[in-house]
């Protein structure tokens, strides 16, 4: 028997107390009649007839009853709490290995970056000899900018697979395919040795890793937004992106390591391979411990009940047998504005993530004229200071809510990026660092709060899918052509401040995004379980929710009354 029924609310008491109290009265009446003898009749004939005539007299009194009644009835069928079996515990042992085998395969991804960044310079020397420098770089970064417009069609490879047969498997496909292409880039020829064929080797590599990359972050955010319970999945989605610029990091780091050993003829002549090559041991790895990993609950129960449903029309059944292409339709119909909600943020922090990652230390020593070590290390103390605070940016938005981060930062990104950029072009070490630092706090509070929040804006039956396409279109056409917009634009404008402006743009639209973006801290994902830490914090959860319900219900009760 369900525990709401075992334990009735107010109204229900006072509802079966009014009916115990009507059978008592019968009950009495009986006992009077049979002891009444047969002149007795009259006498309850008349009280009778009184009864009658008082009932005439007050009818809005029963009018009213009768309307109390309806309230009580209608409020006890909306009022909705949770019962024990709506909660999930979560599993911490298999929280952690999953949060820490989804950022494995995020560091291994932005590893990449972090080395093609660093190295933009080398490889537009490397494969794309010109007597121009600017075109050189142009050149790298337009084929860095190829890999994104392959990654919408992994989105929509990766993204409905891995809402069919499960978010796993597909990662560790996506772990294999990341690891090869990146290992293969250090075994590539130059152009000296082969021409053209070598630019076009490299652009074959960069399009696998965009097309495994498709189905990478909107794959590691599902998994980890379905494992986590709900009062912490801000902190420990904010581990994902954690791992993505720790893999920068060691990148970025690798790669200055290299420039003060080998200098910069050695690096261009051999050294460097060796950052590429550091990726086949980071992919075995990761692909080792995401074989490990178990589907999700929430995915678990979706699958089951699509297996033990009866085929028929809008059962899950039929949703999972459902054509690409009708999927495809029912995400841009039936969850347009969320789609679009996605795209704004995933604009919001990717261009801020491209620029301060991507950009901005060939900005400096290509526009600004700093030196390689200069920028190298500048920007890389910044991703430091983005490692050490992304964490608590992801527990603040627990308790905060992610709008009011999400919105904080957008006005901030607005506000602070041309001082950020009139910092940097000073010169020096001090106030160049100082705008870094800028950058950075302004990139925290995207990257620390989007992990759990882009997860929350899908159902679960297609929340690989549609945060695939969504995530994956935003970035292929704002995130990763950031650096060849801006690059190209600072080349044809002449001015330097050229990157604030683009900045400025993407908060504008953050802020509007946000806007329309439904708080989701605390509740539980669109059509999954709540999902609570323990045991205890699953019954006080059952607990509240009963109360809420209940003073819900009273409160309208008093309100419905009060109009009549």
């Amino acid at each position: 028997m369900d525990a709401r029924r075992r334990r009735p609310g107010g109204s229900e008491r006072a509802r079966l107390q009014d009916r115990r109290q009507r059978q008592q009265r019968r009950q009495r009446e009986r006992r009077r009649e049979q002891a009444r003898g047969p002149g007795d009749e009259r006498d309850l004939e008349v009280s009778r007839e009184r009864a009658r005539e008082r009932a005439r007299e007050n009818p809005e009194k029963r009018s009213a009853q009768r309307v109390d009644q309806l309230y009580r009835t209608l409020l006890r069928r909306r009022k909705q709490s949770l019962a024990p079996e709506d909660v999930a515990v979560a599993d911490l042992p298999k929280v952690r290995l999953a949060v820490t085998a989804a950022a494995l395969g995020n560091t291994m991804e932005w590893f990449d970056f972090g080395v093609y960044a660093y190295l933009a310079d080398t490889l537009g020397k490397v494969f794309f000899p010109s007597s121009n420098p600017a075109t050189q770089v142009v050149s790298t970064f337009a084929t860095f900018a190829a890999a994104f417009l392959v990654r919408p069609l992994g989105g929509l490879v990766f993204g409905p697979l891995g809402d069919r047969i499960g978010r796993q498997r597909v990662l560790a496909i996506t772990m294999i395919m990341m690891a090869a292409s990146t290992f293969a880039v250090g075994l590539l020829p130059t152009y000296s040795s082969v021409g053209l064929l070598a630019p076009l080797l490299l652009l074959v590599c960069r399009l696998v890793q965009g097309f495994s990359t498709g189905g990478e972050y909107a794959g590691a955010t599902t998994y980890i937004a379905e494992y986590a319970p709900d009062r912490r999945r801000g902190f420990l989605g904010s581990w994902l992106d954690f791992g993505t610029f720790v893999g920068y990091s060691l990148g970025s780091g690798l790669v200055t390591v290299l420039t003060l050993t080998a200098g910069s003829d050695g690096l261009r002549e051999w050294a460097w391979r060796i950052p590429f090559w550091v990726a086949g041991p980071l992919g075995i790895t990761g692909l080792y411990m995401r074989l490990k990993l178990e589907d999700t609950p929430a995915f678990k129960e979706e699958a089951e009940q699509a297996a033990h449903a009866v085929p028929g029309e809008g059962s899950p059944v039929d949703e999972a047998r459902q054509s690409g292409g009708g999927r495809l339709k029912e995400i841009f119909t039936d969850h347009w504005q969320a789609v679009l909600i996605c795209m704004g943020l995933v604009l919001l922090y990717n261009v801020t993530n491209y620029m301060v990652t991507s950009y901005l230390p060939t900005y400096m020593t290509s526009t600004l004229d700093f030196g390689d070590t200069t920028a190298q290390l500048l920007v890389l103390a910044t991703m430091l200071l983005v490692v050490l605070t992304i964490t608590v940016v992801g527990r603040s938005s627990d308790r905060w809510g992610r709008r009011p981060v999400f919105m904080t930062g957008s006005v901030a990104l607005v506000a602070l990026s041309a001082p950020a950029f009139l910092l940097i072009r000073q010169g020096g070490i001090v106030l160049p660092a100082v705008g870094c630092a800028v950058l950075g706090l302004l990139l925290v509070t995207f990257a620390g709060t989007s992990a759990a929040t882009l997860p929350a804006l899908f159902p679960t039956r297609m929340r690989y899918g549609a945060l695939s396409i969504a995530f994956n279109i935003s970035v292929s056409l704002f995130g990763g052509t950031t650096p060849l917009f801006a690059s190209a634009l600072v080349a044809a404008t002449g001015d330097d401040m050229v990157p604030a402006y683009y900045l400025m743009v993407a908060g504008v639209v953050g802020f509007v995004s946000t806007l329309f973006l439904r708080e989701t801290a605390g509740k539980p994902l669109p059509g999954s379980r709540a999902m609570a830490e323990t045991p205890g914090q699953a019954r006080r959860l059952v607990a509240r929710s009963r109360t809420a319900a209940g003073r819900q219900a009273r409160d309208m009760w008093i309100k419905l009354r009060g109009r009549h």
